[in-house]
């Protein structure tokens, strides 16, 4: 069996244990199964060991981990408590929280990776909810859609983002100014959709009260941690100006932050989510071992070579498609080879706004609705498929069609 089929079995095995994650008499998961494929193509001589080293795409690794440190200071100074805190003190009706949330985590998602402002956001909306004694399946169902939306903003707010950002060349500025619109519109339609579907929920106009415990933050402690985090967004809008890149710009806040912070480093460290970095790279192995056989040469098409408005049809449609069966960010790192052939900003933009609002049409779409489910489910509140499926496909849709025709209007 020549080389080209043994990558392509190797490819078809580990998406197969992305997809299903579970599978009769094999301990598997996503990370566990990259972790393979990506073994395998060293194993049975698709790559050297040098060769799958040097297909790691470090930048981004380096990106994503001083992103994970800058967040988990944040989080065990108590920043997210702080700032949930003060948004919500506005929010008296059942309407006006459900507009602070999916304002604070768009806006939050967007220069912080959306996975990590979700995991320390929920436990706090389902407390004030229970206070409230309000229903909080719509608020985490906001929650989600907007973490995912709001993301999508910029280059730092999900991973696949950091992916197409970073090898698209796309400066940080021009990134968020061409996407901010869909953003936008996308917070607004997660507000107006679930107001609508819950109108029992949102129908109450009587004010409710929180417990301030719920908020647990040292003020003192996150000074510095926060005038870090802000050095270095105001550095990632002049990085071109710094001659400093984005990976560089986060490892240098996440280094600054671990010694001037105040929470121990090896606390800190602890925090780091080191599965996501081995499945990142294991993710980039395995795609560099079917495309040096040439696998892709294959079944790049005309469809994505040529910048027009049917390109941008079929990175939707695919985005959509695909994004429900192997997540977005496992699709956005099969596309790289494809889109680097391609060699338009319109189709990168296009890939990073497809992925990201595709991930909203059902619950395994991204990894931010699985972080959610699941935490909240540890909470007593379940989240069944159909309850996300409803607002999440009116959402993914709605946003998808402005995505495409913001887009259209700029090449």
């Amino acid at each position: 069996m020549g080389p080209f089929y043994i990558a392509l079995i190797i490819f078809i095995l580990t998406y197969t244990g992305i997809i299903f994650t579970r599978l009769p008499g094999v301990n598997i998961d996503r990370p566990s199964a990259a972790f393979f494929g990506a073994i395998a193509m060293v194993l049975f001589g698709i790559l050297s060991f040098d060769e799958a080293i040097a297909a790691i795409d470090f930048n981004t690794i380096g990106l994503l981990l001083g992103m994970m440190i800058i967040i988990a200071t944040l989080q065990l100074d108590g920043f997210f408590a702080f700032v949930a805190s003060q948004t919500i003190r506005i929010a008296r009706t059942p309407f006006k929280l459900l507009i602070a949330i999916t304002l604070f985590t768009g806006i939050t998602s967007a220069f912080l990776v959306n996975d990590a402002v979700v995991l320390f956001i929920t436990p706090l909306i389902i407390n004030l909810c229970k206070n409230g004694q309000l229903n909080p399946i719509p608020f985490l169902i906001a929650e989600i859609l907007a973490a995912n939306t709001g993301s999508l903003m910029t280059m730092t707010g999900n991973p696949q983002n950091m992916l197409i950002g970073i090898n698209s060349g796309i400066p940080y500025t021009e990134f968020l100014l061409r996407l901010l619109p869909i953003t936008l519109s996308g917070l607004f339609i997660i507000i107006l959709v679930i107001r609508l579907l819950y109108n029992k929920t949102f129908s109450q106009k009587h004010e409710f009260t929180f417990d301030k415990n719920v908020f647990q933050y040292n003020f003192r402690s996150m000074q510095w941690s926060v005038i870090i985090l802000a050095g270095v967004i105001v550095m990632f809008f002049f990085q071109h100006l710094l001659h400093l890149s984005i990976p560089l710009i986060s490892l240098t806040g996440a280094a600054l932050i671990l010694i001037f912070g105040k929470v121990k480093p090896s606390i800190v460290i602890k925090q780091i989510d080191w599965v996501l970095l081995l499945f990142f790279a294991s993710l980039f192995i395995v795609v560099h071992g079917v495309e040096k056989v040439g696998l892709f040469d294959r079944f790049i098409t005309g469809n994505l070579l040529v910048e027009n408005s049917r390109s941008l049809v079929f990175i939707h449609i695919i985005s959509l498609v695909f994004s429900q069966l192997i997540s977005n960010v496992p699709l956005t790192v099969v596309m790289l080879p494809m889109m680097k052939t391609a060699g338009s900003e319109i189709l990168w933009l296009g890939l990073a706004s497809a992925s990201t609002l595709a991930g909203n049409a059902t619950i395994i779409g991204a990894m931010a609705n699985l972080i959610v489910i699941e935490s909240a489910q540890n909470k007593g509140v379940k989240i069944s498929f159909m309850d996300f499926f409803k607002p999440g496909i009116i959402v993914s849709l709605s946003t998808l069609l402005i995505s495409f025709l913001v887009l259209i209007a700029q090449l």
